[in-house]
């Protein structure tokens, strides 16, 4: 009897440890209609859209690009109509979280279900491309255009701590101007950028999201603009 109260108590330490680690996020909250209340803080009403991304960087892979010391990696979304607000967030790695059936998937991302080992201090920005308001447009100066950034995020305290628990993941939220075309959320390319904060290595999986208040039908997520464009091709194909 007393062995069966210890292996009893030893399952039930066991399922407490398992679930206190399995990885959570909390709602993705809009800026839009957040209420400050003095005792609990900011509360946000949910987006109505929230878009999964899951990816994988390879210990060693190249970057897409290398500014000021740091390896950059790009996530390329196209936005098909006006949106009043985007949020993007970022955590690595991903440990529990698995992909529902309308998230956009990295061809890398089953190596990436396997590494346990790595992950990142993520930072990010988001970018808009500037003269590309079609597909058409996407498919000739995709790859040439230049970009504006509408800002940037290193640590979020919304975010789960990373696996050295501290809170090392990224939350960035855009309210549209529209009298403003800098800062307006318009039709066209996007891209999330992301690195580390210190000069280092940028290796393991990971999961954006991009959320808004309002749906946001025929938005495309992709690791180039190559594989974005092959998702186009790839719908067409279906509609036929």
């Amino acid at each position: 009897m007393k062995l069966l109260k210890i292996i009893v108590a030893i399952g039930i330490i066991f399922s407490i440890c398992t679930t206190g680690n399995a990885q959570k996020l909390k709602k993705f909250g809009m800026d839009i209609k957040k209420k400050h209340y003095p005792v609990i803080g900011d509360v946000r009403i949910p987006y109505t859209d929230v878009i999964d991304y899951f990816g994988y960087v390879k210990p060693g892979e190249a970057a897409d690009e290398t500014k000021n010391g740091k390896k950059y990696y790009y996530v390329y979304v196209w936005i098909p109509i006006v949106a009043p607000e985007i949020g993007i967030r970022m955590v690595s790695p991903v440990t529990s979280i698995t992909p529902g059936k309308n998230a956009f998937i990295s061809p890398s991302w089953e190596a990436g279900k396997a590494d346990k080992t790595n992950f990142f201090d993520t930072w990010i920005s988001f970018e808009r491309a500037e003269g590309i308001l079609s597909k058409a447009d996407v498919a000739a100066k995709g790859k040439t255009c230049g970009w504006h950034s509408y800002g940037q995020n290193d640590d979020s305290s919304e975010m789960p701590k990373n696996p050295a628990g501290r809170k090392y993941n990224s939350l960035l939220r855009i309210t549209s101007e529209v009298s403003n075309p800098l800062k307006a959320l318009v039709v066209g390319l996007y891209r999330i950028g992301f690195t580390t904060y210190k000069v280092g290595e940028v290796q393991g999986s990971f999961m954006a999201q991009i959320g808004a208040p309002i749906k946001l039908p025929g938005v495309v997520v992709a690791k180039d603009i190559d594989s974005l464009l092959k998702i186009w091709e790839e719908k067409e194909k279906e509609k036929k």
